[in-house]
């Protein structure tokens, strides 16, 4: 799938919320590393895009930060609020910006579901000059033969999931680079190890659309699968656990 694609996918771009609990529970933190850097630029006013559950909210509001989500899913969103985030009901493209502007926009793994040139338009639309869009990720990143040994699962299944524990997707093109109204995309990536137990990978798989949205006795199977191939690992898999940054100002 494309980048230009994704946002496409609408059952799973809205798989998360019926799986809201397992998400906030499973999901790992981002880098305390990542919202140190974003608040030590003392920006007024953020604008988190598609966000969540609230996590990347919290952590800039934790630092002082006057936070607004914008989510389109109600469940999600409920989960934020709970967690004292204001958030509007919206698609980020079909939000209505009342006029209100920003000096950072974040948007924490959901930016592949947001239809990138509505998506850059309105980032630019919002975001004041010399403002900063931040889009970052978790990933995690397993051995070569580890990987290789949990993928040959898929494919005797024949399920076409996976590609978890390779690291950073790589996307055909990214609109924001494209587009005169920002400037340079850079990167930033913060790395720890991290170990998982069969159960907690398998948690955490359950979380990510592409296994979430499988047929439910077709994901047991899979899971009742990789389970025993990381029991025949030794039970625990070995991962360096990333958090990534693109970086972009508003020109």
């Amino acid at each position: 799938m494309t980048d230009v694609e994704w946002h496409r996918n609408r059952a799973r771009a809205e798989s998360f919320g019926a799986g809201a609990a397992d998400y906030d529970r499973y999901r790992p933190p981002y880098a305390d590393g990542l919202f140190d850097d974003l608040a030590s630029r003392r920006p007024d006013r953020v604008l988190d895009i598609g966000c969540g559950n609230g996590r990347a909210a919290v952590g800039l509001i934790a630092r002082g930060l006057d936070v607004l989500g914008v989510e389109p899913d109600t469940r999600m969103a409920e989960v934020a609020r709970s967690r004292g985030v204001v958030v509007e009901i919206a698609p980020f493209e079909d939000w209505d910006d009342d006029g209100r502007r920003f000096d950072l926009l974040t948007c924490g793994s959901a930016w592949h579901w947001v239809e990138p040139a509505r998506g850059v338009a309105k980032a630019a639309a919002v975001l004041r000059p010399g403002g900063t869009l931040a889009r970052f990720w978790n990933y995690h990143v397993l051995d070569d033969a580890t990987v290789e040994r949990l993928e040959r699962v898929y494919a005797d299944l024949g399920v076409e999931a996976g590609g978890h524990g390779r690291g950073a997707r790589a996307y055909d093109s990214d609109p924001v680079v494209a587009d005169p109204a920002f400037g340079e995309v850079t990167t930033e990536i913060w790395r720890e190890a991290r170990t998982f137990t069969a159960d907690g990978w398998i948690d955490l798989l359950g979380t990510f659309s592409d296994h979430a949205t499988l047929d439910p006795d077709r994901r047991t199977e899979l899971f009742a699968a990789l389970r025993r191939e990381i029991d025949a690992m030794g039970g625990t898999l070995r991962a360096t656990a990333c958090t990534h940054l693109l970086r972009s100002t508003r020109v």
